[in-house]
């Protein structure tokens, strides 16, 4: 991170990303209408929603790429209208396919971006190399990209958008695509760039990968922010978390089951696996009373356990449908001429 980096951080504060009433239209489609984000230095920020819900517009507008038609964005302090060359400088862009030549080998493509981005014959093959261990492509440096997976594909497009170290970087579905292992080693390389200084802000169609990186998430649907918070506040906003019994004789879930109501006041459910008992628990501290007047009952678990809503179900609630499993990004912004 160069001294004009680290500058626009400083003169920042802390937010690397401020974006108030963003609107974009194609057409007769109002693609964003009235996006507000805020995102803080130093985090990884999710946004969530479903497909056409104008969260790549969203980004590309944030990243230079498209011109809002209304509202206004800083990145750092800088206005991404009137000082979009400074703003490129802070910045780093992963697509979600790979933006590189499958002519050329890893290490080539990496020396081409890097020549671009200004640094020497010398300083960028050194750069290339140093990326290539992170990312874990070392041993396939030298091979064509045609013989590259879908995941080492991703993960070299990721590096090439590190080249020049941004303090902030656009992550659109870096991960769509990829088997579990790649998955999580993405996972792996996205906290170490927040360790190591960078904020990130990510679009994807994976409830499971902001529950796991994105310390807030913003759910965008029909073009606007519709719900905004940490995971924990997402998942309390739409209900209580619920307890989970299993008696060990099937013959005592009648009996279980009217302790459990009377207990802690509500309706229970019995599932289709017998001897299983879900109910709703907004007080925690009855729990206690529970497990004491069961023993009291003569009645012996197998398995206790307490689970918050899930992000699925926080989506379900908010937008009321689920995000589907071939989400793609906005068509839109990816036919859009920039």
């Amino acid at each position: 991170m160069d001294q004009m980096q680290r500058d626009a951080i400083s003169r920042s504060g802390d937010w690397a990303v401020e974006a108030i009433g963003l609107k974009k239209r194609f057409g007769d489609n109002q693609a964003v209408d009235g996006v507000d984000l805020k995102v803080r230095t130093g985090s990884v920020y999710g946004v969530l929603g479903p497909n056409g819900a104008g969260k790549t517009t969203t980004i590309r507008m944030l990243a230079t790429l498209l011109r809002p038609d209304a509202g206004k964005a800083r990145i750092f302090g800088y206005d991404v209208v009137k000082e979009a060359q400074i703003v490129r400088q802070l910045i780093g862009v992963t697509g979600q396919y790979a933006s590189v030549d499958e002519s050329l080998s890893a290490t080539e493509n990496l020396i081409i971006f890097s020549r671009l981005l200004g640094l020497g014959r010398a300083e960028a093959r050194r750069k290339a190399s140093e990326l290539l261990e992170e990312f874990g492509l070392t041993e396939a440096a030298r091979r064509p990209l045609k013989d590259f997976s879908g995941g080492m594909r991703r993960r070299l497009d990721l590096a090439a958008s590190l080249i020049a170290q941004p303090p902030l970087i656009f992550l659109d579905e870096p991960t769509t695509g990829l088997d579990p292992r790649t998955r999580s080693q993405m996972w792996d390389t996205i906290r170490r760039l927040v360790k190591t200084g960078s904020t990130v802000l990510l679009t994807t169609q994976y409830l499971d990968e902001a529950d796991q990186l994105a310390d807030r998430i913003a759910v965008i649907d029909r073009g606007h922010v519709v719900a905004e918070g940490t995971v924990d506040e997402l998942k309390a906003s739409v209900g209580t978390s619920s307890l989970h019994l299993r008696v060990q004789n099937p013959q005592d879930t009648d009996k279980a089951r009217r302790i459990v109501e009377q207990v802690l006041q509500v309706r229970s459910s019995v599932s289709a696996e017998a001897a299983k008992l879900t109910a709703p628990m907004a007080d925690a501290d009855r729990v206690t009373d529970l497990l004491l007047a069961l023993r009291t009952g003569g009645i012996h678990l197998a398995e206790i356990s307490v689970q918050k809503p899930s992000l699925d179900e926080v989506f379900l609630a908010i937008t009321g449908h689920g995000v589907p499993s071939n989400e793609t990004s906005d068509t839109a912004a990816k036919e859009a001429i920039v």
